[in-house]
């Protein structure tokens, strides 16, 4: 598909972190003719009109996505159904909605059902992020060289299929589709038991700081920074991630358990061989990931700060 603009007008229903840099990201490549705006939260509408998001901030979802060609829904995974039941009546006929969520299968059935005939759902989950959210986060190269998954459901033309995966690598991203279930799957190795891995090692190093004074923040090194960063990420999404994909998280986590406990015995036992061989292992694991441009060996003990 040749370079765009793709869509005449694009609504963007949320306007945090992700909304805002696709909105700098379509403006960067010229990928909509127009793109409106909207948030729950009156403050954050007036930011994002104080900021320049969008070439048109709503008042009501209803009004954003009216005339638009593609919907994307930036809300907690949590408030889909109720947002899709809200816009689905000023949805045009022939448009493509589609939505940035974490969780997939429980996003297909919350949001599925009330769309009307003709309008063309293509959920999709960008695979980037950082710990900030709001309005004003949101930068232009958030998306570059990373990977984003589209997850089709039945039926659906490879026409909007094909021209969402050209507007996304017209942002920067990678583009793959991938079953609703193994994408679940995936990101609760990848994402989902990571995060929730971090939070519990925070809320455990909290306890340990009221026993030794503050010294674990005043000496944290970058291991307990790096799960410092990924535990600030936004709690209401993360709610909801947990909430709605429970089932691949607990497998995750047993299996992550039998893992520990594996370890636990290596070193109650002094096998340092056990131990060797495991993080000779994981290590060679942190170079494909390298490899594949999706992080940089960089020794910035995290992210570097973008600017628009």
């Amino acid at each position: 598909m040749s370079g765009g603009p793709f869509y005449d007008r694009v609504a963007l229903i949320g306007l945090g972190l992700i909304a805002s840099s696709m909105f700098w990201a379509i403006r960067r490549a010229g990928l909509a003719g127009e793109v409106t705006g909207f948030a729950r939260s009156a403050a954050t509408r007036e930011t994002a009109r104080r900021i320049g998001l969008c070439d048109r901030v709503c008042d009501s979802a209803a009004e954003a996505v009216d005339g638009a060609d593609l919907v994307v829904l930036a809300v907690p995974v949590g408030a889909m159904g109720d947002m899709a039941a809200a816009i689905a009546p000023a949805l045009k006929p022939g448009a493509t909605l589609s939505d940035v969520g974490s969780v997939k299968r429980h996003v297909i059935d919350a949001v599925a059902p009330h769309l009307p005939e003709g309008v063309h759902f293509v959920p999709g989950h960008p695979l980037a992020g950082t710990e900030h959210s709001g309005p004003e986060s949101g930068f232009a190269e958030l998306f570059d060289n990373r990977w984003c998954l589209l997850v089709p459901v039945d039926g659906t033309p490879p026409e909007p299929v094909a021209r969402l995966r050209a507007f996304w690598e017209g942002m920067g991203a990678h583009v793959e589709e991938m079953e609703a279930d193994h994408h679940d799957l995936v990101l609760a190795v990848t994402s989902h038991a990571p995060h929730l891995i971090a939070y519990t090692m925070v809320g455990v190093a909290d306890d340990l700081r009221r026993v030794t004074d503050s010294e674990v923040i005043k000496y944290s090194a970058a291991g307990f920074r790096d799960f410092t960063r990924i535990a600030a990420s936004d709690p209401t999404m993360w709610r909801d991630v947990f909430l709605t994909n429970k089932d691949a998280t607990l497998e995750i986590l047993g299996r992550f358990t039998e893992e520990l406990f594996a370890l636990q015995r290596a070193i109650r036992t002094g096998d340092g061989e056990l131990l060797f061989d495991y993080f000779t292992h994981t290590r060679a694991i942190r170079r494909g990931i390298i490899e594949a441009g999706q992080d940089t060996d960089a020794p910035d003990f995290g992210r570097a700060k973008v600017t628009r």
